[in-house]
């Protein structure tokens, strides 16, 4: 037991030998690790720093490179001042070059050569025009005086003209020769818009040519003209101003869509400053005015008329709308109402604002006649539409001494109706002397009314209906109703009075309350009766140009109402003696199975027929 422990101790110390030993062994390895370490960081180090060193050389080796490659491309793209100079062709430089600067032996093979010659000879060919540009503008300053010297004794001249021309006005005056006047006149015309400027210029000429009674005329505002054709000026506004018109701004309140709309209208039927005025006047002094105006946003034209009598005329009722401004013109030409607008574009310009048609604003801007258009050389065709209209001389000219014609044949019917009317409100139709022999000399029914009655209750009337489908009664047309008696008949004739009157006659619808209502379509002799005025109206046309028409017409009613009831069969059931004796001398009372009866007048044997 003894000798266990000392065995164990000496293995302890073996053991403990051994472990340091170990250890001293481990340590020495350590050592020579981190030896080993710091010696492969040492060449890890040399060789980076040998790279980066490569890296470097290459970096600028590829700078100088870029370097030389911009240098190469802007020797490339250099262009000298003379590839900029339109230097002459060759074969001129040597034809017209001398020897000693083309110096041929030496330019022909080398293009470096050839170039600095011809920059040689062009500097030469310089330097002589500009010699010649200052002698040329030595000249110029040579003939400027000159200009000065004239205008200032232009300017001088001047007064002494306007004095002559005052002094001359008295001898313009006696001689009829407004030279003055003219020449202002001609100066205006230069601010007009072209459609009236055609106007202007053909109707002067027409009435220098032709017709000495029409006196053109230009009116309205020049300042307000000319201010349309010159450009807006730029104005610079102070910051104060600038302050001022922001707190305006705010405290204004915003315009609602109804005024925006309000203001858009008014700046679409927008007029030109000036008008064209034509008056055109009748043998017996009285005279039709006409101002033309031009809507500059619609290129229309449109026009107001009025009249000017010599002599104050009697005041009728019925002749109301003979002379008024919105029916004088009406259908001038067939068709032609003035109602609707006839640029097509216009159209589409009323929808972005609102406007149904232009017929609601005729009665302010005049009425936009096709007519009108033609006078001031526009035309829009609705085959073929045009994006821009422009007034043309030729197309306002060869319309202009017609449309004369008609406006003076126009004013003189309506006036001479507006005559007659006078006396048929009074009872009194009125007969010429030269239609004298169209009537028998006693004409016993008399006209007791005459009276202008709407489209509307004229379209009422039974007896109308047949003019009304045949489409010969139409709004624009003049609506009138005439009452002749005779005893207890009375005869009702319902007029339709064309534009047109008297080249298109008036239409008469009868109705007859005698015993009954007798109308066209139950009496055989009312058609006839209507036949006599409206199928044989040429008979009645008197003089020309037939004014006397519509009173001819009427006195034809009167004698042929006289013949239907002086051929009535007399009622044997009625005591006493006929109501309506026989007067008119007849060759046949009644002829033909419908019993018509005799209304054809024979001058001079004065007896009645049938047609």
């Amino acid at each position: 037991m003894e000798e266990l422990p000392s065995i164990e101790a000496s293995e302890i110390d073996e053991r403990r030998i051994q472990s340091c030993v170990h250890f001293m062994t481990l340590k020495k390895l350590n050592r020579l690790a981190h030896i080993r370490l710091k010696k492969g960081r040492d060449q890890t180090h040399e060789a980076k720093q040998k790279v980066d060193a490569y890296h470097l050389q290459l970096q600028n080796l590829l700078y100088e490179v870029m370097h030389l490659q911009k240098e190469i491309t802007k020797c490339l793209e250099f262009k000298s001042k003379h590839e900029e100079i339109e230097l002459v062709s060759l074969e001129e430089f040597y034809k017209e070059a001398p020897p000693e600067i083309s110096r041929p032996a030496i330019t022909l093979s080398e293009p470096h050569q050839q170039t600095l010659a011809r920059l040689d000879w062009e500097l030469e060919q310089r330097k002589r025009l500009a010699e010649k540009y200052k002698e040329c503008l030595t000249s110029k300053e040579k003939i400027l005086k000159e200009i000065e010297v004239k205008k200032e004794y232009l300017s001088s001249l001047q007064p002494r003209l306007n004095s002559i021309m005052q002094a001359s006005l008295p001898v313009q005056e006696y001689l009829f020769m407004p030279f003055d006047q003219a020449h202002k006149q001609y100066e205006t015309a230069r601010h007009l818009p072209p459609p009236l400027y055609v106007l202007f210029v053909q109707a002067s000429a027409y009435g220098q040519a032709c017709d000495k009674k029409l006196v053109v005329a230009i009116e309205g505002s020049v300042e307000e003209a000319k201010a349309l054709y010159k450009p807006p000026e730029d104005s610079q506004d102070d910051e104060s101003d600038s302050d001022a018109e922001e707190e305006q701004t705010t405290k204004r309140r915003r315009p609602t869509l109804g005024v925006q709309l309000d203001d858009k209208r008014k700046e679409m039927l927008k007029r030109h400053p000036l008008s064209v005025t034509v008056d055109l006047k009748c043998k017996d002094e009285n005279v039709l005015h006409l101002t033309f105006y031009y809507l500059m946003n619609l290129n229309v034209m449109t026009v107001k008329a009025k009249v000017t009598t010599a002599v104050e005329m009697t005041t009728a009722i019925s002749a109301g709308d003979l002379l008024s401004p919105d029916s004088l013109l009406n259908c001038l030409y067939p068709g032609d109402h003035g109602r609707k607008t006839p640029n097509p574009a216009n159209q589409f310009q009323f929808d972005k604002v609102g406007i149904l048609t232009l017929s609601d604003y005729v009665t302010e801007l005049g009425h936009p006649y096709v007519w009108v258009q033609k006078l001031g050389g526009l035309h829009f065709p609705k085959d073929q539409p045009q994006h821009t209209v422009t007034a043309d001389n030729s197309l306002s000219a060869s319309h202009m001494e017609l449309t004369v014609k008609l406006l003076r044949t126009r004013l003189q019917s309506r006036l001479a109706l507006h005559k007659q009317f006078a006396s048929l409100e009074h009872g009194v139709v009125p007969v010429s002397s030269e239609c004298q022999h169209l009537f028998p000399t006693k004409i016993v029914s008399r006209l007791v009314k005459w009276a202008a009655i709407p489209y509307e209750d004229y379209a009422e009337l039974p007896y109308t209906k047949d003019v009304i489908e045949a489409g010969l009664a139409e709004d624009t047309h003049l609506y009138y109703m005439a009452l002749i008696e005779r005893g207890t008949a009375k005869l009702q004739a319902a007029v339709v009075l064309n534009p047109g009157y008297s080249t298109l006659p008036p239409i008469f619808s009868l109705c007859l309350n005698w015993k009954g209502e007798r109308t066209s379509s139950n009496d055989d002799n009312i058609r006839a009766m209507e036949s006599e005025v409206n199928v044989n109206y040429k008979e009645l046309w008197g003089p020309k140009p037939g004014y006397q028409l519509l009173t001819n017409q009427l006195q034809r009613l009167c004698m042929v109402l006289d013949v239907y009831l002086e051929t009535e069969p007399h009622d044997t059931t009625v005591e006493g003696p006929k109501e309506f004796p026989q007067e008119k001398m007849c060759l046949r009372l009644v002829r033909g199975p419908m019993r018509l009866k005799p209304f054809k007048f024979n001058y001079p044997q004065g007896f009645f027929s049938h047609r």
